[in-house]
Parts: structure tokens; C-alpha cells; sequence
């Protein structure tokens, strides 16, 4: 369990970065701050505390893909839209699901034995 001033030490730790000043606007002493900080830190319990507010944060801050491909599906079904948008969110959508293969084109022979001789050479000399 974190005491108060631990849970304020994460919380701007969060916020800023700096375990330093984080330790002083968390109520420990100014003297013993840089110190208390790199401890802090070292802890278990407050690396797991820092590690799930972080993780909460970054949850509702930014979208997963299931967001952005319900957020495309939005617009390609909207009407009201303009057509080329709405082909633009299921072309999106597509890409994402997989739907088209890129097709590179080839002519003639590729050789890597050449390429190969130098990456072995290369390792030997190691």
C-alpha cells in the first residue's frame, strides 16, 4: 500500500519526469530530494502505480484500431458525406483487414550469392 506523499511522488512523477522535483512536490525535503527520488523509483510498488496510471492514461488518450475502424465505418456508412471520403474510410478499412496484396513486378534473375560472400566475409572478421 503507498503512503500519500508516494502516491503524489508518482503522480508528478507522470507529469513530469523529474523524480527530483516530483520528490519536493510531493512533500519531502528539499535536501534529501534527488536522493528520495532515485529510490522511489527503485520500488516495486511504485513502479507497478507509475506503470497502470500510465497505462490508464494512454488508454483513454489514444485510440486502438478497433476505435479508428469503428470511426471509419462511421463515415462510410454517413451519407452525408461526400462519396469520396466515404470510398476513402472503406478503402482504409480494407488495407487494414488485409483486403489487397501489393504486387511487385519482376523481370529477370536476382543474385545473392555476391551479397551473401560479403555478410559471411563480414562475421569472419569479427
Amino acid at each position: 500500500m503507498l503512503t500519500t506523499k508516494q502516491k503524489k511522488f508518482c503522480d508528478f512523477y507522470i507529469q513530469t519526469g523529474d523524480a527530483t522535483n516530483s520528490a519536493i512536490k510531493a512533500g519531502y525535503s528539499k535536501k534529501t530530494s534527488y536522493a528520495i527520488g532515485c529510490e522511489n523509483l527503485k520500488k516495486i510498488e511504485l513502479k507497478n502505480y507509475i506503470k497502470e496510471r500510465n497505462d490508464a492514461l494512454s488508454s483513454t488518450r489514444i485510440a486502438d484500431m478497433k476505435e479508428i475502424k469503428e470511426l471509419w465505418t462511421k463515415w462510410a456508412r454517413d451519407e452525408e458525406n461526400k462519396l469520396q471520403d466515404r470510398m476513402k474510410a472503406t478503402d482504409l478499412i480494407a488495407k487494414t483487414n488485409g483486403a489487397y496484396l501489393e504486387k511487385i513486378e519482376h523481370s529477370g534473375t536476382i543474385d545473392v550469392s555476391e551479397r551473401a560472400k560479403e555478410i559471411d566475409e563480414y562475421f569472419r572478421k569479427k
